[in-house]
């Protein structure tokens, strides 16, 4: 049998772990942000303006666009200028979170 792939254990040390605990709970916040923006977007969708319940629909505005992945990979860039946890964890772990979301 042909081994294609290899796994490797890590043994971190106490301050590496809270380190990858730290980016992996920033890697959690951005995801579940993403998928819950477009989740609001389609729910405000899917019914009629005038029979919409106020207490079960997401009321966005109706000339809000979709937002697809390069309008979240925008606001993403902006964010990490503005938001410090995010700058602890590299660009592109961040942008690939959002394309496999």
């Amino acid at each position: 049998m042909l081994n294609l792939t290899y796994s490797y254990r890590i043994y971190p040390g106490l301050d590496q772990e809270a380190k990858m605990l730290g980016w992996l709970e920033q890697c959690r916040r951005v995801y579940n942000y993403a998928l819950a923006e477009r989740k609001d977007w389609i729910n405000s969708r899917k019914c009629l303006v005038n029979a919409c319940s106020i207490r079960q629909e997401y009321i966005i505005p109706a000339d809000t666009p979709y937002p697809d992945y390069y309008k979240q990979q925008n606001a993403l860039t902006k964010a990490k200028k503005l938001i410090r946890e995010l700058k602890a964890v590299h660009s592109q772990v961040l942008h690939e979170l959002e394309a496999t979301g």
